[in-house]
């Protein structure tokens, strides 16, 4: 999960709908807008391209039983389908850590160990953090359906992938650090639009002994 900077002003749709009875919030100018603000990359397990979108809501609008939540465009969230289901659960309804209000990568800590995904809190007592780190812990190791099992896998597979690409960045740019094709590579790679991006920003930003001059990347 990394920092979203949502645009400005919301679509219009979502003000229209809203005065109808069974107005909808996924209209085309919502989706698109979704889209582009979050890079088009679920924001809760970052896999990207997102190709089973959903306009998922932080707080939950309980079928518009909750007023202000269904179309309020700071309440709407691009995310693939899986995640929106793991998150549909009672235990996450009072809220994860808002990507739009807060930095995660301030409040969490993403890590790929071996084949297994490890996201904590860096604060214990962020209620907040703590439940965006285990519904990210959950899109990736919660094999509780065989269809879970595949989506799980799916995405473990994809992380696995993009963080081979910066283990290998990083040892052509260790070989040679004065090579500007080198620098520029691990650059990619660490931009928060990328896949994962949140997890390949902790890797670095955890081994910054080793490439200390690779901090104003992850500014």
């Amino acid at each position: 999960m990394v920092r979203i900077w949502r645009s400005y002003p919301a679509p219009a749709s979502l003000a229209i709908e809203e005065e109808k009875t069974n107005g909808k919030y996924n209209l085309a100018d919502v989706t698109e807008q979704l889209r582009r603000d979050f890079f088009d990359k679920c924001y809760i397990c970052e896999i990207k391209p997102v190709t089973d979108p959903e306009v998922e809501h932080r707080l939950p609008h309980k079928n518009n039983s909750v007023p202000g939540r269904k179309f309020n465009w700071d309440n709407l969230y691009w995310s693939c389908r899986h995640c929106n289901l793991i998150k549909a659960r009672p235990k996450y309804d009072s809220g994860i850590l808002d990507c739009c209000k807060y930095d995660p990568e301030e409040h969490l800590m993403h890590q790929l160990q071996n084949s297994t995904v490890a996201v904590s809190a860096v604060d214990p007592f962020n209620r907040e953090a703590l439940l965006a780190a285990e519904l990210i812990g959950e899109s990736f190791n919660l094999k509780n359906s065989g269809i879970r099992i595949a989506a799980c896998q799916a995405r473990l597979n994809e992380l696995q992938k993009e963080m081979g690409k910066l283990y290998t960045a990083l040892g052509k740019y260790r070989d040679n650090p004065e090579s500007k094709l080198c620098r520029k590579n691990v650059q990619v790679l660490l931009r928060k639009e990328g896949a994962f991006a949140a997890f390949k920003r902790f890797y670095v930003k955890s081994h910054l002994d080793e490439y200390p001059e690779l901090a104003d990347f992850l500014v």
